[in-house]
């Protein structure tokens, strides 16, 4: 098993997406990490990690499955979850072009427009200006990425992308838009793991 970081575990929502990737970045940083499909494996962890993917599956899994509302009660009881890209729109408050039936976890006090760069022909690499993870400029990969169009007052910006919000945060509560866990970068990874070990905004 992997050393448990501060005596804390986290999972990664195993329904659909880049799961292993995800996994993959946090076992590097040192966590105990344990894929979620449950609402007892989801008992059993102090964070989260919500994948890529595609957000109307992720959502309806999530029904199927009886996680929708357990993972909606922990995020407003304060459990640090980060979200990429999917994760992002899955933490929203309100996503502006969802699907009908669509909901979100929420959480997140903005509201995001999904594949707002376009489809999947239009995914593209960039480097970030993400002043609070440190100088070096953050490689992003966007593949049918969302963006934020509105952000709520307790919300901090943390990087913008053409002029477009790209990744936030607020509390115990991070998104980005692109991947991260694609490009080798950790910085985000460890910021959440630093939320789950404790003290919290």
């Amino acid at each position: 098993m992997i050393g448990r970081r501060g005596g804390s575990r986290v999972g990664v929502l195993a329904l659909q997406g880049d799961v292993r990737e995800h996994v993959a970045v946090l076992a590097s940083l040192g966590a105990d990490v344990s894929l979620v499909r449950t609402p007892a494996q989801l008992a059993d962890v102090d964070g989260l990690v919500l994948p890529g993917g595609e957000s109307s599956v992720i959502d309806k899994l999530a029904r199927l499955f009886d996680l929708r509302e357990p993972i909606v009660a922990r995020i407003r009881d304060g459990m640090p979850v980060y979200g990429t890209c999917a994760g992002m729109i899955m933490l929203a408050d309100r996503i502006l072009d969802g699907l009908p039936t669509q909901l979100p976890f929420g959480g997140l006090d903005i509201d995001v427009r999904r594949n707002a760069f376009g489809s999947q022909v239009d995914s593209f690499e960039a480097e970030l200006d993400v002043p609070v993870l440190g100088s070096a400029p953050v490689h992003a990969t966007f593949i049918r990425a969302p963006a934020v169009e509105r952000v709520g007052e307790g919300v901090e910006v943390l990087a913008r992308a053409g002029g477009r919000v790209v990744a936030v945060e607020q509390g115990v509560l991070l998104a980005t838009a692109f991947h991260p866990e694609v490009d080798g970068e950790v910085r985000f990874h460890r910021r959440f793991l630093d939320r789950v070990a404790g003290p919290r905004p």
